[in-house]
């Protein structure tokens, strides 16, 4: 999924200014205790399946949604293993989009559903 109505509209808004945006993301490890990483908006670099927070969602329905929309894996956050913000996690985009992330990190669990991403080592 790309950007949510929410964002789209407070971009119009204020362009590419520095906004606040808390996010997840998910240790998601296979029964071999690998972790599981993705890429998305066409970057090289790979990472820990993750994403913002919507208006009104719970972190961990956060967490499920997001993991359920890059891997097709359903999963549990089952902890909180860490809370990250401050300016080392200032980001600019491609498209000049600036963002400063509060990410919750959480290990996961799958219950179902397999891995489409084909990136579990």
């Amino acid at each position: 999924m790309g950007m949510s109505d929410y964002y789209k509209a407070l971009r119009e808004k204020i362009g590419n200014q520095l906004i606040f945006m808390p996010s997840v993301a998910g240790i998601i490890r296979n029964e071999q205790g690998h972790i599981l990483f993705g890429r998305k908006h066409r970057e090289s670099q790979w990472g820990l399946i993750a994403g913002s927070i919507e208006l009104g969602e719970l972190p961990a329905d956060a967490m499920v949604r997001e993991a359920k929309e890059e891997t097709g894996l359903d999963v549990i956050p089952e902890r909180i293993l860490g809370v990250y913000g401050g300016e080392e996690r200032r980001y600019t985009y491609g498209n000049g989009h600036q963002v400063e992330y509060l990410t919750i990190v959480f290990a996961c669990k799958v219950i179902s559903g397999e891995d489409k991403v084909g990136s579990m080592q």
